[in-house]
C-alpha cells in the first residue's frame, strides 16, 4: 500500500526521542522505584478555581460545538491580557484559539511555510520542533546555541545561515531544554534581520511566567515595529499546571489569523467550550501558581548544580527559567543516550538525553526539575556516584 510522504518524513521524530521516558515508566509500572527527572509535568495540581469553573461549565451545558477562532469570552480576555502586557492594543481579530502550544505551533508553521522553505531554529531546540517543520515540507536549519553564549541566538550565526528559501525565524523564549531567556538586545538585533530579510518571527512562549527570580521576560510581541511579522504561541499548561486540558492560543496580525482560519476548522471545530471558559478565567488574572513553581524550580537548578558541577568532571548549565537544566556529561566518555541508558539501568534515575534536543547537546542531559527537593537531591547524588564510577572504569 501507498503511503504520503508525510510520514517518511516524520519517521524517527516523534516517540523514539523519548525512549528513556517510556521505559522508565514501564519500570515504574513494574513495581521499581524510578526517579523520574524526564518531563515537565508541574509539580502542583491544576488549581481548584479551574476545576471547579470547567465542571460549572460542563454542567450549564458548555459541551457544543465551538468555532474556529475560539469562544468569544476567551478570546477578549486573550486580548485584554496581552494588550496590558504589551503596552499596545491587541484585538481579538488577532487572536486564534488551538489545543495546546503543539497544536497552535502545528498550524502557524502550516499557515507560513511548504515544500522548498527553510526555517532557523535554535540547536538544541525542542524534541517536537524538527517534527513540527518536517510535516510542512520545509527544511530545518539548526542554528548553533553555544552554552558559552548562555545558550542565546546571535545575530551573525541567523545572517550566516539566511538563503532565498529562508522564511521563518523560529525562537523558543524561554527556551527549552536550556532555560535561556533572550535579552531586550537580542530580540532587536533579531528582529531587524528578520525585517531587513522579511522574515516571520515564531515564538514559542509557553514558560514566558516561568521566569526565575530577577529574570526579565521580553518577547518580539513587544516591539511594534515587528507587529506585522510577529506570530507568539502560548498555553495554559506550564504557567497554570493544566496540560491535559490542552488549550493554546496564537497572537499574530490580522491578515495571518484570517488565513489560519480554515486550516484550523479543516483540523478541528474550535476548542471545547468548557475548557474555553475555565481558561477565560485563567488568563484573566495571575497565575495562581506559576510564581510558587518558578521559585521551587531555580531551587532545584541550584542544588542540582551544586551537587553536580564538577563532580566526576561533570559540568552544568545553571537556567533562567522553565523546568529543566542541563548537565554535561562529555567528560566521562559517554554520549547522552549511553549515560542516560545505564544510569536508568543501574541508578534507577530516569533523565532525558541531550540529543534528544539535537546536534548541539550531544553528550549532555536535560534533567526536570519538578520533582520535590529531596528526590531532587537524591538524583544528583546517583548521577555524581555514576559519573564517579563511569570515570573510574574508563581510566
Amino acid at each position: 500500500m501507498r503511503y504520503a510522504s508525510v510520514t517518511d518524513r516524520l519517521a524517527g521524530l516523534g516517540g523514539a526521542k523519548w525512549a528513556v521516558h517510556a521505559r522508565a515508566r514501564q519500570m515504574k509500572a513494574a513495581g521499581e522505584d524510578i526517579i523520574e527527572l524526564t518531563i515537565g509535568e508541574p509539580d502542583v495540581p491544576t488549581p481548584e478555581p479551574f476545576l471547579t469553573a470547567a465542571a460549572q461549565a460542563m454542567r450549564a451545558g458548555r459541551t457544543g460545538y465551538s468555532n474556529g477562532r475560539g469562544e468569544p469570552a476567551v478570546v477578549a480576555a486573550l486580548a485584554a491580557r496581552y494588550s496590558a502586557r504589551r503596552g499596545r492594543e491587541i484585538g481579538p481579530k488577532q487572536i486564534m484559539c488551538l489545543p495546546g502550544t503543539q497544536t497552535t505551533l502545528y498550524a502557524i508553521l502550516r499557515t507560513l511555510v511548504e515544500a522548498g522553505d527553510e526555517v532557523l531554529i535554535g540547536d538544541p531546540m525542542y524534541a517536537t520542533y524538527e517534527g513540527l517543520i518536517a510535516q510542512t515540507g520545509a527544511r530545518t536549519v539548526p542554528v548553533p546555541l553555544r552554552p558559552e553564549q548562555g545558550f542565546r541566538m546571535q545575530v551573525a550565526d541567523v545572517v550566516a545561515r539566511i538563503t532565498p528559501q529562508t522564511r521563518v525565524l523560529f525562537l523558543n523564549t524561554p527556551h527549552n531544554p536550556t532555560g535561556a531567556v533572550l535579552r531586550p538586545d537580542d530580540i532587536r538585533a533579531l528582529g531587524a534581520v528578520a525585517a531587513a530579510h522579511d522574515l516571520w518571527i515564531v515564538s514559542d512562549e509557553v514558560y514566558e511566567d516561568m521566569v526565575f527570580p530577577g529574570v526579565t521576560f521580553t518577547s518580539p510581541l513587544d516591539t511594534p515595529e515587528l507587529a506585522e511579522r510577529v506570530v507568539v504561541a502560548c498555553s495554559i499548561s506550564k504557567s497554570h499546571a493544566a496540560p491535559g486540558f490542552r488549550s493554546g492560543w496564537c497572537v499574530g496580525p490580522v491578515e495571518f489569523c484570517e488565513r489560519l482560519l480554515p486550516l484550523s476548522e479543516t483540523m478541528l471545530f474550535g476548542s471545547q467550550p468548557f475548557i474555553a471558559d475555565m481558561t477565560a478565567l485563567a488568563v484573566s488574572e495571575p497565575s495562581p501558581v506559576a510564581a510558587g513553581m518558578a521559585e521551587r524550580f531555580a531551587r532545584r537548578a541550584g542544588l542540582i548544580a551544586d551537587a553536580l558541577d564538577g563532580a566526576g568532571g561533570l559540568r552544568v548549565h545553571r537556567p533562567e527559567a522553565g523546568m529543566f537544566t542541563l548537565v554535561d556529561v562529555r567528560a566521562t566518555g559517554l554520549s547522552g543516550e549511553a549515560f542516560a541508558a545505564s544510569l536508568l539501568d543501574q541508578r534507577q534515575v530516569a533523565v532525558m538525553p541531550g540529543e534528544s534536543f539535537g546536534a548541539g547537546l550531544s553528550g549532555w542531559l536535560r534533567l526536570s526539575l519538578t520533582q520535590p527537593d529531596d528526590r531532587t537531591a537524591e538524583a544528583a547524588r546517583r548521577i555524581a556516584a555514576h559519573a564517579a564510577r563511569t570515570m573510574g572504569n574508563a581510566a
